[in-house]
């Protein structure tokens, strides 16, 4: 009889490289995306004020601690520690952000996603929508990592 509660068996070898390759992608780009917001706090709090969705009281306090948040993630999916907790947290600031960009591509605002750089300024609609399906594969990513983080049982030992 199968236990419905019990995690996925996988056999590990077949994914070993997509997770690890998944692993430094996202964690590369969570760590890339916060050096300059980190360097220019109040060039990244007009960024998330352009996005006009948090209270103002909350846009400074979101621009000080995202970036740090991010660099964190990032640094945890690198080395492989604390890895559930890691893609968690990754894929929620994913969401977010995709969500973000959608409900900004549906309101007609046309503002620059302030990703990687807080260089900021306008951005073209086909640009937004770069930045969808750029967001849509980390996503994709992310819950690859979330899935085997919390889902697969890791066979060893005895069979």
């Amino acid at each position: 009889m199968k236990d419905k509660g019990a995690p996925v068996r996988v056999c590990q070898r077949h994914v070993k490289i997509p997770l690890l390759v998944s692993r430094l992608i996202l964690g590369g780009v969570f760590a890339y995306a916060s050096f300059d917001k980190i360097l220019h706090p109040y060039e990244f709090a007009e960024v998330v004020y352009n996005y006009q969705i948090l209270p103002d009281g909350l846009v400074n306090l979101t621009a000080i601690l995202l970036p740090w948040l991010e660099l964190l993630v990032g640094l945890f999916l690198i080395l492989g520690g604390w890895l559930p907790g890691a893609s968690l947290i990754c894929n929620l600031l994913l969401l977010v952000f995709f969500s973000m960009l959608v409900l900004n591509i549906a309101r007609g605002l046309d503002i620059d996603c302030g990703c990687f750089t807080v260089s900021g300024g306008t951005s073209s609609g086909g640009q937004m929508l770069w930045y969808l399906f750029r967001d849509s594969i980390f996503l994709l990513m992310g819950l690859f990592l979330f899935f085997f983080s919390f889902f697969v049982r890791k066979q060893g030992g005895s069979r």
